[in-house]
């Protein structure tokens, strides 16, 4: 690996220095982190992290590697990655494994992220970033990877320039063009993709059920000319009231009767179709350690988290929705069930069961809605 010179700056002011890898290169964006202690090559390529450089909290990254992409499941679909790219725009490390070791090992995370053009920071100091990020907020920033001298008055100019992470149309961004079909024996469930990610396709389909995946500017009548027996409103980036055309469709989808699950993204869009609103975090819940209650047995459970934005408890009344979930950390709203219809939706991501099967269930209680509730 080479060397190159690298430097994190945010909007507050702070100045990072350290060395880089991947490839050499200027990015600016919203400064996130996660709590996640592996799954990094998964996070790289969740397509709710566009937008955004991206900090790992656990000291010691790219370990073992980066899986090759041609391990795959019975309907192709890549065993080891949330989509078929990297989605952030930069990726910082405490501690960068040059050496990994493991028997899936394609690559080296550094070779990775050449390979695919995104910079990437190590050796600054990412407990106290996370520390910043927790007491002020996730703020703008800039990383810069180069093999020259880098000239940090000139980045806090980018940041100035640069248009604020809540009001970019990044579903747009990462949101299929056309149909993807992937067929199995089942009834058919529709996927709105605002950046779906696969472990959630793959939930499904390992449930039997046959999946059309759409664009998220799909209409009511042509998600309903598949003739689905339930739709999925996936995850995805950014702020859901950008999503304006996806919102009217979802309220429609609701008005019919069918059987919807909101899955993080889906969850927030589900809220703003039917009079809630919502509201952006101070710093998210991003990780794999996330405790939810679930209100209907009064259990904990462990839950993965990927998201900036909640729903107002305080907007709820008059809409039909019932909280179900609750984050015990700060009690914000982690899911919603519908009074009269069958709906329900979820913050966190069932198919990531880091328990390793915690909340799973979500998608078999999906599947028992759908078979309630036929249209």
């Amino acid at each position: 690996m080479g060397s190159l010179n690298a430097v994190l700056v945010l909007e507050d002011g702070s100045i990072f220095y350290g060395r880089g890898f991947g490839f050499p290169k200027t990015v600016v964006g919203e400064v996130v982190f996660t709590t996640g202690m592996v799954g990094y090559p998964e996070s790289i390529t969740d397509p709710s992290y566009r937008g955004q450089i991206l900090c790992f909290t656990y000291p010691l990254i790219g370990n073992y590697g980066v899986p090759r992409f041609d391990l795959k499941d019975s309907w192709g679909i890549p065993i080891n990655f949330e989509s078929d790219k990297p989605h952030v725009l930069g990726v910082i490390v405490h501690e960068l494994c040059e050496r990994p070791s493991h028997w899936s090992c394609g690559m080296s995370l550094h070779e990775w992220l050449f390979n695919e053009g995104i910079p990437g920071i190590y050796g600054i100091d990412t407990r106290m970033l996370t520390k910043k990020l927790r007491s002020k907020g996730v703020m703008l920033g800039v990383l810069q990877a180069s093999e020259g001298d880098i000239d940090v008055e000139s980045l806090f100019s980018l940041i100035e320039k640069a248009p604020r992470y809540d009001m970019l149309d990044l579903v747009g961004e990462v949101t299929i063009e056309k149909p993807v079909v992937y067929e199995n024996n089942g009834p058919t469930v529709v996927v709105i993709d605002c950046g779906v990610k696969y472990g959630i396709i793959r939930s499904l389909l390992y449930r039997g059920l046959r999946v059309v995946r759409v664009p998220r500017d799909y209409g009511v009548d042509k998600i309903l000319s598949f003739d689905p027996k339930g739709v999925v409103i996936s995850n995805g980036p950014g702020n859901p009231e950008v999503n304006v055309e996806t919102i009217k469709c979802i309220h429609g989808l609701i008005e019919i009767g069918i059987p919807i699950l909101g899955i993080c993204l889906g969850n927030q869009m589900i809220g703003l179709a039917l009079g809630a609103s919502t509201f952006k975090l101070k710093y998210g819940h991003r990780g794999q350690n996330k405790p939810c209650i679930n209100l209907d047995f009064n259990r904990c459970y462990v839950t993965s988290q990927n998201h900036g934005f909640a729903i107002r408890e305080d907007s709820l009344n008059g809409s039909g929705l019932i909280v179900w979930w609750l984050n015990a950390d700060d009690k914000t709203i982690e899911g919603l069930k519908h009074s009269k219809k069958p709906l329900i939706s979820v913050q966190f991501h069932p198919e990531a069961s880091p328990g390793p099967y915690d909340t799973s269930f979500v998608f078999d209680m999906f599947i028992e809605l759908m078979e309630l509730n036929r249209v």
